[in-house]
């Protein structure tokens, strides 16, 4: 760690009994934006509670590195864990190892390369159905393709639309709640409020759902399944132990965009006691990969065509790059690296409007941080925002500025001034998956489309939500003249 002096502080404005939850729930981007004028450490109030918030880019990478010292775990993953299960991105580290190195073949850039194929069809499907002067509410619309997707690259059989909206409307209403239920007393979660009953029933409707696909997934499977999808790689761990040899030759690649996670879960640990993955991990890791594959993307192309909307430039730029490389057909997986600018959109996209804006981790030991002594058992607040916003860093930080991540100016940023993917152990798995995908769908948008605001939106977050999404964006896509589909 830096031998630089940090300093501490206290949020000011704690209510009593509440604390900082109401500014944090209804306003979360400018009451995480103030932060780091109070300090490096930021002590806040979670109800009753004191819990810390890293606002400097070295104790972000910190905690986010040493993930045996800053664990997941309070009250963030206590309720992730009921909902989704105890899949690899909400698993203790004790469990994490062994479930990255099972998962991490799924990750594979030879698989990515076949899923890239997937998520060309899904968006084709989708703009193909556009006229040429459409209106659409941004965030249902994409959150259906990334579903879409999600579920034809994760699962042996294709999941039928009927389906895939049951999906959509239960995670919207287990997923849109999530802090309500975070913050709650246990007490009142157990009353038969109708809050709860619906947030029950959502639950018990996915766990449903993705048990029926299961079933039908495995009835399928002939031991020789298509070795491209997410849900053959759990199968195949659980008809046969695993080759050690075999593992560490896929998760050590570092070729998934996982970084040092790739290489450091794929070294070692093994995958169950007898090699075997069981049925409710199986369960738990399609839940998870369902929700971060489409919540994520979603909310990035949400927020992507929402700040192209407001910067005619940049879309400029946007549509100018996909017709120099693409000459209006159809984005394929290795025009990728001759999208930078695309990809530097994804990117001050998800610095300004991270998807997963807050968790949380639980010291396991005493540890100094910043100078602060916090005891074992201290809940650690985990958000990119004090710090992708922050104005010490970036120049001009809340303006939308894709060329900030031109390498020439990138070379000068602190280690740990991005962390929109996490980073160390538990690095985002699917990062290049979801980068991926989101590259595409916005170069096809771009090809054909204008894009603008129309109105009635209501960019303002869903309160209580665990992934940062506007309330309504209602946006009007204008055919390009001379680029019919």
């Amino acid at each position: 760690m830096s031998s630089q002096p940090f300093t501490t502080g206290t949020a000011p404005g704690a209510l009593p009994g509440l604390g900082h939850v109401w500014p944090l729930m209804r306003r979360p981007i400018e009451f995480l934006t103030s932060l780091p004028a109070h300090g490096d450490l930021v002590e806040i109030r979670l109800g009753p509670t004191r819990v810390y918030v890293p606002c400097h880019p070295e104790l972000l990478r910190q905690t986010l590195t040493d993930d045996r010292t800053f664990d997941k775990g309070g009250k963030y993953y206590d309720r992730a864990r009921a909902m989704a299960g105890n899949g690899v991105a909400t698993c203790a580290h004790k469990d994490h190892r062994r479930q990255r190195r099972l998962l991490q073949p799924a990750f594979h850039p030879t698989r990515l390369e076949a899923y890239a194929t997937t998520m060309e069809q899904e968006v084709r499907a989708l703009t193909d159905s556009w006229g040429d002067a459409e209106i659409i509410d941004a965030y249902p619309v994409l959150y259906a393709l990334a579903l879409r997707t999600v579920t034809r690259t994760l699962f042996s059989t294709r999941v039928t639309d009927a389906v895939v909206a049951d999906i959509q409307h239960s995670f919207d209403i287990a997923f849109s709640g999530f802090f309500r239920q975070m913050f709650m007393p246990p007490a009142l979660l157990r009353l038969p409020l109708p809050a709860n009953l619906r947030h029950q029933r959502a639950l018990r409707n996915l766990n449903g759902i993705v048990d029926r696909v299961l079933r039908d997934s495995t009835a399928g499977e002939s031991g020789e399944a298509d070795a491209r999808n997410v849900l053959s790689v759990l199968l195949a761990s659980r008809k046969s132990a695993a080759d050690p040899g075999t593992g560490d030759a896929d998760a050590g690649t570092g070729g998934t965009g996982t970084g040092g996670a790739g290489t450091g879960d794929g070294a070692a640990g093994a995958t169950g006691a007898d090699g075997r993955a069981a049925d409710a991990e199986i369960h738990d890791q399609v839940v998870t990969v369902l929700a971060a594959g489409s919540e994520t993307v979603a909310s990035t192309l949400t927020w992507a065509m929402y700040l192209l909307a407001r910067n005619p430039a940049a879309q400029r730029r946007l549509q100018e790059e996909a017709d120099s490389v693409l000459g209006g057909r159809p984005a394929r997986w290795d025009d990728l690296p001759r999208l930078p600018h695309t990809h530097r959109v994804i990117t001050e996209t998800i610095r300004l409007y991270p998807p997963g804006w807050l968790f949380t981790r639980v010291t396991t030991a005493d540890v100094t941080l910043a100078g602060r002594h916090l005891r074992a058992g201290t809940t650690v607040v985990i958000s990119p925002v004090p710090v992708h916003r922050n104005t010490g860093i970036f120049r001009r930080a809340a303006d939308f500025d894709p060329d900030r991540w031109l390498p020439e100016r990138t070379s000068g940023l602190p280690r740990g001034a991005f962390a929109g993917f996490g980073t160390g152990p538990r690095k985002c798995i699917g990062d290049t998956f979801g980068v991926a995908e989101c590259v595409l769908a916005l170069t096809a948008v771009a090809s054909h489309w204008s894009i603008g605001c129309a109105p009635g939106a209501d960019v303002r977050p869903v309160p209580l939500a665990a992934f940062y999404r506007p309330r309504r964006l209602r946006l009007e896509l204008n055919r390009r003249a001379g680029h019919d589909a």
